[in-house]
């Protein structure tokens, strides 16, 4: 076992002995869903498991649910039950058979949303903006650690080479962990998702996935059931995923939700003046953009987007065709066609893609 993982007691389980046990038959009519929610840090994912004796068709028929929001920094002690509603259906991975994973809402006991619920507004936003037809794909950067928190295959004291040879690489000395990538990867895509690729990314121990094209909430609801199979995944190798934007300080780059977008005009011939206006548009709403791209109102993004590290300053709103310096990126194939997509890679790793979705359409739909 490397030494990276001889301190971490998922890695040393022998896998194998739960084989035995996951084959036995399930009985008749039964089945496992797994009911997954955002909790109160508005990056964490939770779950809990329950048995159906039916086969749902559609969220609907799933029933609420609820749990302890005191222990999830949504709720206090005195008054502590949050109540789950199922929103999507997404088949499950490690289970399989008619085994399911629920995403869900949350809400309080007076039937308002949590704070850290941010489908809600974002669904009435997309049903505003639905002529358009948007479509989102967000590429999530992440980094693997050891459960010291040290980025996986990096020297216990010191580091790596600069980066340079990561990116895209191949060979052992230069990339870590694809078993995960693989592993993650083919999770995704049993399960529903709608990722459409993978690579490693600049520093070592980082990679990106890929979700899209997606239309509406579904850019939301595919990113965090992604997000919950690379941390269950993980867990299994005894490995953790951090979306945290900028892991390792000096430098090193960070890791963002670089999020594509369009429009139907965008997409169509002569579309490049409709993207053009929305950037014009974005670049009046700058500030209201950034608080709304990570977690903590821009706090997080502080720390990655310096103007180094393929980023743009978080004072300074900009747009260029192929420059990866700029907040606003359109690519040089859409410049050169003339229609399609641009690029907003402001956006944090850890976003929560509800409101960065809502704030884009908020601002180059419905004109707010």
């Amino acid at each position: 076992m490397s030494r990276t993982l001889e301190l971490s007691p998922n890695a040393q389980i022998n896998k194998s002995l739960l084989d035995k046990y996951m084959s036995l038959p399930m009985p008749d009519g039964k089945i496992q869903a797994t009911y997954i929610w955002i909790d109160g840090t508005g990056e964490n994912v939770r779950c809990k498991d329950r048995t159906l004796d039916f086969i749902p068709q559609s969220p609907s028929e799933l029933p609420i649910w609820n749990y302890d929001g005191s222990s999830t920094y949504q709720a206090d002690g005195s008054n502590s039950d949050v109540y789950l509603h199922p929103v999507t259906i997404y088949r499950d991975p490690f289970r399989r058979g008619n085994n399911i994973l629920v995403l869900c809402e949350t809400y309080r006991h007076d039937g308002t949303p949590t704070e850290s619920n941010k489908r809600k507004s974002c669904l009435e936003v997309c049903k505003l903006a639905g002529d358009e037809h948007p479509w989102f794909g967000i590429e999530q950067e992440y980094t693997l650690l050891d459960v010291d928190g040290r980025p996986l295959g990096w020297p216990k004291n010191g580091f790596p080479g600069p980066q340079g040879p990561y990116y895209c690489g191949v060979g052992a000395d230069k990339v870590y962990a694809r078993d995960i990538v693989e592993a993650h990867y083919r999770a995704c895509l049993y399960a529903g998702v709608k990722i459409c690729g993978t690579n490693a990314e600049v520093m070592p121990a980082q990679w990106e996935y890929q979700v899209g094209p997606c239309e509406g909430i579904e850019i939301g609801d595919d990113l965090w059931i992604s997000r919950y199979l690379l941390h269950r995944v993980s867990e299994e190798f005894g490995i953790v995923a951090t979306l945290d934007p900028k892991p390792m300080q000096g430098d090193w780059n960070g890791a963002g939700a670089h999020t594509n977008v369009s429009t139907k005009t965008m997409r169509e011939v002569g579309g490049i003046a409709e993207i053009e206006k929305a950037i014009n548009k974005l670049s009046k709403h700058h500030d209201r953009h950034i608080r709304a791209y990570d977690p903590h109102g821009g706090k997080d993004n502080e720390r990655r987007l310096t103007g180094k590290h393929e980023t743009s300053s978080i004072h300074d709103f900009n747009a260029g065709v192929a420059n990866r310096g700029c907040s606003i990126r359109i690519p040089r194939g859409v410049s050169d066609q003339g229609y399609g997509y641009f690029e907003d890679r402001r956006p944090s790793s850890n976003c929560d893609p509800y409101s960065v979705a809502e704030a884009i359409l908020r601002t180059i739909c419905l004109n707010e």
